[in-house]
């Protein structure tokens, strides 16, 4: 990064598990980043992260008043990522919200209509689309290595968390779920790979009513179950290419993560979009065998941050940005398209359209 760009000041509203890596990545990875303060809920929780990288611990009204804070890096429960957002642009910071940019379309369009009136800039995660595994990908699809892309097929096949997560409540509430939980890296990925979703058609149950805690303070307690956790889409990207898409917490499977993209002259393997680094692997066609595709771009290691940082230059700069809102919105359109033609038996038209981020090239 060039040391001569004033760094931007970040404020980063809550302090739970996740809060830990994008404060250490955001304090030590970048030189025009720089944390300033943290906030939650819970003073305790914001004074523990706070002491453990030597930031400013706030209260959320005082971070969003701080004069040093340029950029607000909203780590709340997705539930509040809309609350935050807005009171964030207000209070004129440009914002960058953890995964989903908002649970409802309305509010998505709201956070993007407001920084365009402020001035400000709005990024979303998932940013492991920026690490080198899919970034690799995206060379290797640029160069036409597997030729003109045609299909695809893309799966999280898990049994959800209520066994080893301590609070796996909101997991099977509307707004979460396999697909806005994880699959929102899938559909994340896709579009950064193959641009823009136009059509898709699916099916989707809940297979189990309710769930029960297997570990904490709240074992046994039992969840009930209000969003599908099965989710099975075909869909169509405005390229013309076909795939399908499948999101679960209802079956065991221990590979989990599965995405393939098929072109005319190979196929590609693809690492899980919820990591930034490798595995892939390449079938060119005709072979029998898979070639082992080394990954040579950076950023391989858990590298969340990546995404704020690049919302972060791009306010200093004034350019663009990879993770734009719209971007986020994007895939916030996809899944609540995927969702509501499962409701109503239909095909739905994704009516969003958005550009793909511009590539990572080599440091």
């Amino acid at each position: 990064m060039n040391e001569s760009i004033n760094p931007v000041g970040i404020g980063i509203v809550g302090a739970g598990v996740i809060s830990e890596i994008y404060l250490k990545n955001l304090s030590t990875l970048f030189d025009h980043t720089r944390v300033v303060g943290v906030a939650d809920v819970l003073p305790e929780r914001a004074q523990a992260r706070a002491d453990q990288f030597g930031v400013e611990a706030l209260t959320v009204d005082e971070l969003l008043a701080h004069p040093d804070i340029e950029l607000v890096v909203n780590l709340t429960i997705p539930a509040a990522h809309a609350e935050i957002g807005f009171r964030a642009l207000e209070a004129g910071k440009s914002i960058y919200n953890e995964k989903p940019l908002a649970i409802e379309r309305e509010d998505g369009k709201r956070l993007l209509a407001l920084a365009k009136k402020k001035g400000l800039r709005v990024g979303s995660a998932p940013d492991t689309f920026l690490g080198g595994g899919l970034q690799t990908v995206r060379r290797l699809l640029d160069e036409g290595v597997i030729g003109e892309p045609v299909a695809v097929n893309a799966a999280l096949l898990g049994h959800g968390m209520e066994a080893w997560h301590p609070d796996p409540f909101f997991f099977f509430q509307p707004g979460a779920g396999p697909l806005f939980d994880v699959g929102v890296y899938y559909v994340t990925a896709l579009t950064s790979l193959l641009g823009p979703f136009a059509r898709v058609s699916s099916l989707a149950r809940a297979s189990f009513p309710e769930r029960t805690i297997g570990n904490g303070p709240k074992l046994g307690e039992k969840i009930p179950v209000t969003t599908p956790t099965h989710i099975v889409s075909s869909v169509e990207f405005a390229s013309g290419v076909l795939g399908s898409l499948t999101a679960s917490f209802d079956v065991w499977d221990t590979d989990f993560a599965n995405l393939t993209i098929y072109g005319t002259t190979g196929t590609l393997r693809c690492p899980d979009p919820n990591t930034f680094g490798g595995p892939i692997r390449l079938l060119v066609g005709g072979e029998e065998d898979w070639q082992e595709i080394p990954v040579t771009l950076p950023n391989t290691e858990n590298s969340r941050g990546l995404g704020a940082a690049d919302l972060a230059m791009a306010i200093r700069t004034g350019g663009p940005s990879r993770v734009d809102g719209e971007l986020g919105y994007h895939v916030l359109d996809v899944m609540h398209a995927v969702l509501e033609s499962a409701e109503h038996g239909t095909l739905v038209a994704v009516e969003s359209t958005v550009a793909r981020p511009a590539p990572v090239e080599a440091e």
